[in-house]
């Protein structure tokens, strides 16, 4: 696996719409369902990257620290699954169910939306605004797997502060580094 980052796509963007399967529910769900009255925070994760397990409990915790706020969240896989089994769509609910994510886990099978956002690595963080611009795109924080810093989602939550007050965000922003994704030969 090689250490991949984001391709930060230009702030300001809109964003990409998508209708999805929802893991768990197994309904449908699209852009402007999940969408927030403050904001929006669309994540590229998948279940086996290290990067992405390394950071798991504090995407729970944004999710229930912020969907109070006004914000909408929601996590899209988009690995190519006949390679990566583990990332497919049972596979997918069962463990949105054990770590208890707060939003949907959607499947990405045609990988469409993943290039819509220029999505790059797992995980993926994209906030957009109450206007559904593109406001931060990068990390959840400096920490990574083995690295010795401590996992505490700043950069990421001080991103959705900003926005929650209506403030533009600094656009010095830090890519996000994980996994790449797994596309499709």
């Amino acid at each position: 696996m090689a250490l991949t980052e984001s391709n930060m796509m230009d702030l300001g963007t809109t964003a990409p719409d998508f209708l999805l399967p929802d893991t768990v529910s197994g309904k449908n769900i699209s852009y402007n369902e999940i969408k927030g009255n403050n904001g929006t925070l669309v994540m590229f994760i998948c279940n086996h990257c290290p990067y992405v397990i390394h950071v798991n409990d504090e995407l729970v915790k944004l999710g229930n620290d912020y969907k109070s706020k006004g914000f909408g969240f929601v996590a899209i896989s988009s690995n190519d699954v006949e390679n990566y089994p583990q990332d497919s769509p049972d596979k997918m609910k069962i463990l949105a169910l054990e770590v208890g994510y707060p939003f949907p886990y959607l499947y990405d099978e045609s990988q469409e939306v993943a290039k819509a956002y220029d999505a790059a690595c797992t995980p993926d963080f994209y906030l957009f605004d109450k206007e559904n611009k593109l406001a931060y795109r990068g990390r959840l924080d400096e920490s990574r797997p083995n690295s010795g810093k401590p996992l505490t989602g700043k950069d990421l939550r001080a991103a959705l502060d900003t926005v929650l007050e209506g403030k533009e965000i600094s656009g010095i922003q830090y890519p996000s580094a994980g996994c790449n994704i797994k596309w499709k030969k």
